[in-house]
C-alpha cells in the first residue's frame, strides 16, 4: 500500500527556520538520509516526489490550507487515511521530543485542524516534532513563527534524525509498530 508523508510549513524565506516549519526541515533531513536525488514536482498545491512505496509532500499553501494539498494527494493516488503520515511541530511536546501516533486532537495547530477537514476525519498518523511552550510573555503565533533559539538549533541534528527514521519505519511498517 502507498504511503503519503506529509511535511508541514510555510512557503517563504522568512518561515524557513521557524519552528512552524519543522516538519520541512525534516522533510530535508529525511532526502538527504536517505539519499534522494530524484527532483521534486508541482501539483496538489505542492511540491511532491516519490520514495518507493511513499509520496514525500511538502504543501505549498500557507498551514492554514495544507489540507488542500493532502485531499488532492489522498485523492490521485488512492492512499487510505490511515497511511497518511503529517509531520508537524507541536508545542504540548517538549523541546527534542518526537512522537508518533493515529489520530487525536488538533492541539491548536491550524495545519492539522486543515488537514481533518479537507480529509473529513482525524483519523491519520501524526509525526509530532516537540518544539516546546513559549515563555508567558510571548504569544503562541510569534513562538512558533519564531526562529528555534542557538541551543535549540544544536539540539536539532537529533531531533531530524530520530524523525527520519520514525518515517522509515512509517514507510516499512505503517503504525501498527508503533
Amino acid at each position: 500500500m502507498p504511503k503519503l508523508i506529509v511535511f508541514l510549513g510555510n512557503p517563504g524565506m522568512q518561515y524557513r527556520h521557524t519552528r512552524h516549519n519543522a516538519g520541512w526541515m525534516v522533510c530535508d533531513a529525511f532526502s538527504a538520509y536517505k539519499g534522494m536525488t530524484q527532483s521534486w514536482t508541482t501539483k496538489f498545491h505542492a511540491q511532491y516526489t516519490k520514495q518507493g512505496d511513499a509520496v514525500l509532500l511538502k504543501p505549498q499553501t500557507f498551514m492554514n490550507e495544507s489540507g488542500l494539498s493532502v485531499q488532492e494527494a489522498t485523492k490521485f493516488y488512492g492512499i487510505d487515511c490511515k497511511d497518511v503520515l503529517v509531520v508537524h511541530d507541536d508545542i504540548e511536546l517538549p523541546f527534542k521530543s518526537v512522537k508518533i501516533q493515529m489520530g487525536g486532537g488538533m492541539g491548536g495547530h491550524n495545519g492539522l485542524r486543515s488537514v481533518k477537514t479537507h480529509l473529513g476525519t482525524d483519523r491519520f498518523c501524526r509525526l509530532r516534532l516537540g518544539v516546546g511552550r513559549p515563555p508567558a510573555c510571548i504569544q503562541v503565533a510569534d513562538f512558533v513563527l519564531g526562529r528555534f533559539s542557538p541551543l535549540e538549533e544544536k539540539g536539532l541534528e537529533d531531533v531530524l534524525k530520530q524523525a527520519s527514521k520514525e518515517i522509515e519505519g512509517f514507510i516499512k511498517n505503517g503504525i501498527q509498530s508503533r
